[in-house]
């Protein structure tokens, strides 16, 4: 895939391409926290680098007042700073204060590593956990339509890829760029305090080497925000199928399957071959560049050390021992430069993975909560839609939505799939804001009352029976985390749950696995639903509770909503049209419309919709009007297009 097509195709790029400066923002606004952590590294790191620069100069110093004999230590240039009386004069003092100035360095310098380690360590790590907190924060308070567009695989990729690539750079980047910089200033200085002429030869391929790593910044950018795009689609693509396996063995597709994988896989392998292509070709391009430096400076230091000076502006004398701390500080400034490409290589990587999370995080949502909102007080539990119309992306969901229900009533909604019964009540949890009308409970509109009291007045009980990992009490209080344990046991009696999760090996107690996988769909759907008794909650939505049980399973579990619905006000869909036949009202809709509404019997008696979704689960098929066929055939159709739309 081309980068052109993979940037059409990530869906962080709009959100990507806004930020501007995403590590200046980093900085900023996590860094601050961890000033002092972040300083005392940069402290002790530059304390340990000038340390490690001293052994090389002691050596140097050595060879020409201890071996060589041709300078006191008194004469050697760094020694100027200490008094005479310290330095020792005869041969054996001088050898053996060499010794210790190096061991000295060497130990005091192990000390000042750790504490540069420990400084930079913790500014990383807890400026990682603070993005990765607040990433999801930010993303779980998104509205649903944000969801419908993006795959779990693709978050993940963020919260997880990105985020630790933050904590490399932070870490092992900026203690790499402190300790290079502290090498090359040293270095650089006293190179310069030896001997300038030579230091000028030995920094002849400097600018060229910044040169070479401007052009390398400029190629490598864009092709890490590729590999960053293409990590988060094969990562979708393996959640999906993780999540699918089921299905992909049933309808026997694993060499379908396969193949997808492939694809995904070979997209980022091209993504990141491109990228990894220039890499290595930068870094041997820049070793070579240090090591015709390095050549150069060693020829013409020999060459003044047994010849004299060098013809040309060359002047002055360079001792055997002065000669080897050049070289010794030669090899150490040129490699930290030729190092500065890997640090740069880790900040692109950190750029285009602070600029999705910042993406991410500046995601703006539909939902805008007043911060004066006052929370919603429920009284009899009346529910008015006052003419809702509701869609994204252009295409309209919902539309003239109108009804009204009085406390303590139920009212069911019915219809094709893809009529638009779930985002009715959708609007109602404000998952999603009504782009025209209003919807009140009891005269307070959603809008105007805060997220936290609306969704603790609901309470919701889906399809899905979503259980998280843990044990069956966890996700029964999941939401009423402060319940005892008798007020557990009650919810679940009334949810016929209690006599299962007692035989279970560890009771209430029992670990369920991820999604509830170790419970059957009965099981799972009534802990979710004892998990709504628990919460107690004024207003109730049953969305299709029944539909993915047996008959035994769902006579069960309806015996729990009835208990549940009594005296509460009740929203309820449902496929399976016997479970909502004694609701007060049934709306009926069809292209997010409703097109009927009344009791059951009043809906038979009219003969529309309604009487011919009844008919079909009847069984009297044979009977049903052509119209009708036609028009179930044609959504059939629209739904099949659409999901493969939106699996292309």
């Amino acid at each position: 895939m081309s980068s052109v097509e993979w940037e059409e195709d990530d869906p962080f790029e709009e959100q990507r391409d806004k930020i501007e400066n995403p590590m200046k923002r980093l900085f900023l606004a996590y860094g601050r926290d961890y000033l002092p952590q972040v300083t005392v590294g940069i402290l002790a790191s530059v304390f340990a680098r000038l340390l490690d620069l001293l052994p090389p100069l002691m050596l140097g110093i050595a060879i020409d007042a201890v071996f060589y004999e041709d300078a006191p230590f008194s004469e050697q240039i760094p020694l100027v700073l200490l008094p005479d009386a310290w330095l020792p004069t005869g041969q054996t003092e001088q050898f053996w204060f060499t010794i210790a100035v190096i061991g000295g360095a060497f130990g005091i310098g192990a000390a000042f590593h750790w504490i540069r380690n420990w400084g930079f360590n913790a500014f990383a790590q807890n400026i990682q956990h603070d993005v990765r907190t607040d990433t999801y924060d930010k993303m779980q308070r998104l509205n649903m339509e944000f969801f419908s567009d993006k795959q779990t695989g693709e978050m993940m990729s963020i919260l997880s890829n990105d985020v630790n690539r933050l904590e490399r750079f932070l870490n092992d980047g900026m203690n790499s760029l402190f300790r290079l910089s502290v090498m090359v200033v040293g270095i650089g200085v006293l190179l310069f305090w030896i001997n300038w002429q030579l230091a000028l030869v030995a920094l002849l391929p400097v600018p060229i080497i910044g040169g070479f790593t401007y052009i390398f910044i400029k190629t490598i950018q864009p092709k890490y925000a590729e590999v960053r795009s293409s990590v988060g689609k094969m990562n979708s693509r393996l959640e999906n199928n993780l999540g699918g396996i089921q299905v992909i063995k049933s309808s026997n597709t694993e060499p379908y399957e396969s193949d997808r994988v492939d694809d995904v896989s070979m997209d980022y392998f091209d993504a990141n071959w491109d990228a990894i292509k220039t890499r290595i070709k930068f870094f041997p391009g820049l070793r070579v560049l240090a090591g015709i430096g390095f050549v150069v400076t060693f020829i013409v230091g020999g060459l003044w050390v047994f010849q004299d000076a060098p013809p040309g502006p060359f002047t002055g004398d360079l001792s055997v021992g002065m000669f080897v701390v050049f070289i010794l500080y030669t090899q150490r400034f040129i490699w930290p430069m030729a190092q500065f490409g890997q640090i740069i290589n880790m900040y692109q990587r950190a750029r285009a993975s602070s600029a999705r999370i910042f993406g991410l995080m500046d995601e703006p949502s539909r939902l805008a909560e007043d911060p004066d909102a006052e929370d919603l007080v429920v009284g009899d539990g009346d529910v008015v839609y006052d003419d809702v119309s509701f869609g994204y992306d252009e295409e309209t969901i919902v539309s003239d939505i109108d009804f009204e229900v009085e406390g303590g009533e139920t009212l069911a909604l019915v219809g094709p799939t893809g009529a638009g019964k779930s985002t009715v009540l959708k609007l109602l949890l404000r998952m999603y804001d009504v782009d025209e009308g209003s919807i009140r409970i009891d005269g307070q509109d959603v809008r105007d009352v805060t997220l936290k009291s609306l969704r603790r007045s609901i309470g919701y009980v889906g399809q899905s029976s979503y259980l998280f990992y843990g044990t069956i009490r966890e996700n029964i209080t999941y939401g009423t985390f402060e319940a005892t344990d008798e007020e557990v046991r009650e919810a679940a009696r009334a949810a016929e749950a209690h006599e299962f999760i007692e035989n279970l090996p560890d009771g209430y107690d029992t670990m369920v696995g991820e999604r509830g996988v170790k419970l059957s769909g009965g099981q799972r759907q009534r802990v979710t639903i004892a998990r709504a008794v628990l919460k107690d909650p004024d207003l109730l939505i049953l969305d299709e509770a029944t539909s993915d049980v047996d008959t035994e399973t769902e006579m069960l579990i309806q015996r729990s909503l009835d208990r549940l619905t009594a005296d509460r006000t009740t929203f309820a869909i449902a496929h399976r049209l016997s479970t909502i036949k004694d609701a007060d009202t049934i709306l009926v809709l069809e292209g997010g419309e409703v097109v009927e509404r009344g009791t059951h019997e009043e809906l038979l008696d009219n003969g529309g919709l309604y009487a011919h979704l009844w008919g079909v689960q009847a069984g009297e098929i044979d009977e049903l009007p052509q119209e009708f066929i036609d028009r179930a055939q044609e959504r059939t159709a629209r739904l099949i297009e659409n999901a493969e739309s939106d699996d292309d």
